[in-house]
């Protein structure tokens, strides 16, 4: 149990008690005291009390009195009376009130310990019946919030069972993507998993802003408009997955039913749905393994763009892309054998956090495709233009090198360079360029005098600081360390 209180007016008796029920073997988080029922009557309107030892008579507000009055509170403990008189009247008029045990004093240590033992058994019990229902209550609701097909006597039954147990003021339903975190657990919010591959919170208005700041401050969130009773939470769950992909396609951290607005020209309208038509989408397919590939990336920034923008909405967005990968699957079938995984994560339209993040992925994928099928004729050609690009990086590493200007030197599409020289080194262009960097700096590190400042400038940095960073993230050590341990290795 959480907390006991101790209601007696003779300080002596008080503590004696509270240490009978330290010494009882019984698990308790607080203990606490007051010496008079007009106090004690404060606390319990004030927090939740498990367990009340009261005595019967005290000045201000007797145990009597104290127990009639914490009838009205929203919290009843169980309630143990102490007295010091063998008195029938005083226990009946007790029990009357919903004491459960009476005592007399003097209090005797094991029957302090028999009575929170059993107390505790029964708010464990009531414990495990209240989660067990709140469980099954959240099955419940989590069927009606995902039901096509659930009848209008079902949802009134639902309704009228959980009722009691669900907010009574205004609540609000958030739609997230599905990310992982452990099991969730508050009173201030609802929490269901995977609800159709989202994270859903069912949160009183009270405590919206403070659940967007803590669990859901990773963003891109839909909110619904706010609602009252169980009766409207299908309402509410629709409105927040409605929302939750508006946050998506528009890339925005949170939108909310109601409050979020959109104000585009017909025309843009119109001239964005020649994207989505059946020979739009025919091309984007077929432009795959072609040597148009700027085309094919134009065809695909473009689709995106107008999505971002709204002028082509949620639904047709996820038509379209449902129907481009159906497609992929049926022409290339045979080239998709190492791209499957990536193939199944992008056929989960609405995984990722927005569209730029989603976008990315689509694009790795699209290109990944497009190399291999396009390098199953022409893979000569490009190993040999990987290795004229290697080449030069070995002969111009010490100058402002990126994979644009490489990329340009071979006359290759940026970012088929960009797969196609992982592919051929193992590494992507970054990490490839520092690594031969860091080989020249050791070399002159053990070769030469040359300042630390000097070397860096001639292994492509131009800010010494930076160089130094790198270099000591890639090595373990700092140059002068490098450069010192080397000198004592030759020594």
């Amino acid at each position: 149990m959480k907390t006991v209180l101790i209601v007696e007016d003779e300080k002596m008796i008080r503590q004696g008690i509270k240490t009978m029920i330290m010494r009882s073997g019984v698990p308790i988080e607080v203990i606490m005291e007051c010496n008079n029922g007009e106090t004690a009557l404060e606390i319990l309107k004030e927090q939740e009390i498990d367990v009340m030892f009261t005595d019967i008579r005290m000045p201000k507000m007797d145990g009597i009195e104290l127990v009639q009055k914490m009838q009205e509170c929203e919290h009843i403990p169980l309630t143990v009376a102490i007295s010091g008189y063998d008195d029938f009247s005083y226990a009946v008029e007790m029990l009357r009130n919903g004491v459960r045990e009476y005592i007399l004093k003097p209090i005797e240590r094991e029957k302090i310990t028999e009575i929170l033992k059993k107390l505790n058994a029964e708010i464990e019990s009531r414990k495990e019946k209240e989660e067990n229902n709140q469980k099954i209550g959240y099955q419940q609701m989590r069927h009606l919030m995902l039901s096509d097909e659930i009848s209008g006597e079902e949802q009134r039954t639902i309704e009228s069972q959980y009722a009691d147990h669900f907010y009574t003021g205004n609540y609000y339903v958030c739609c997230q993507n599905q990310v992982k975190r452990g099991e969730l657990s508050d009173d201030n919010y609802i929490f269901m998993k995977n609800m159709n591959g989202n994270d859903i919170f069912i949160v009183p208005s009270e405590n919206l802003s403070l659940l967007l700041k803590n669990e859901l401050q990773d963003g891109y969130i839909g909110i619904s408009a706010a609602h009252c009773g169980l009766e409207s939470i299908r309402q509410a769950y629709a409105e927040s997955v409605m929302m939750r992909k508006k946050a998506f396609v528009r890339n925005k951290v949170e939108a909310q039913y109601g409050v979020f607005q959109e104000k585009i020209p017909k025309g843009l309208i119109t001239e964005a749905a020649k994207l989505t038509e059946e020979a739009a989408r025919i091309q984007r397919v077929q432009l795959i393994g072609t040597d148009h590939t700027d085309d094919l990336e134009k065809s695909f920034h473009q689709f995106f763009y107008e999505v971002k923008n709204g002028r082509i909405d949620e639904a047709v967005f996820e038509s379209c892309m449902k129907d481009f990968f159906t497609e992929v699957e049926k022409t290339y079938q045979n080239a998709l054998e190492t791209e499957g995984e990536l193939l199944s994560e992008c056929k989960e339209i609405w995984s990722e956090n927005c569209i730029d993040s989603y976008e990315d992925k689509v694009m790795e994928f699209v290109m990944q495709l497009h190399e291999k099928i396009n390098s199953s004729y022409d893979q000569n050609k490009n190993v040999q233009k990987i290795k004229m690009a290697v080449d030069y990086i070995e002969e111009n590493y010490a100058k402002d090198l990126n994979m644009a200007v490489v990329s340009n030197y071979i006359s290759m599409n940026y970012s088929l360079f960009s797969y196609s020289f992982k592919q051929y080194t193992g590494s992507n262009f970054v990490n490839y360029l520092k690594e031969i960097r860091m080989r020249e700096a050791k070399k002159l590190l053990t070769e030469t005098d040359m300042k630390i400042i000097e070397i860096s400038q001639a292994v492509g940095y131009d800010n010494e600081k930076h160089f130094m960073k790198i270099f000591k993230a890639t090595c373990g050590v700092s140059p002068t360390e490098y450069r010192h341990n080397a000198y004592l290795s030759k020594s």
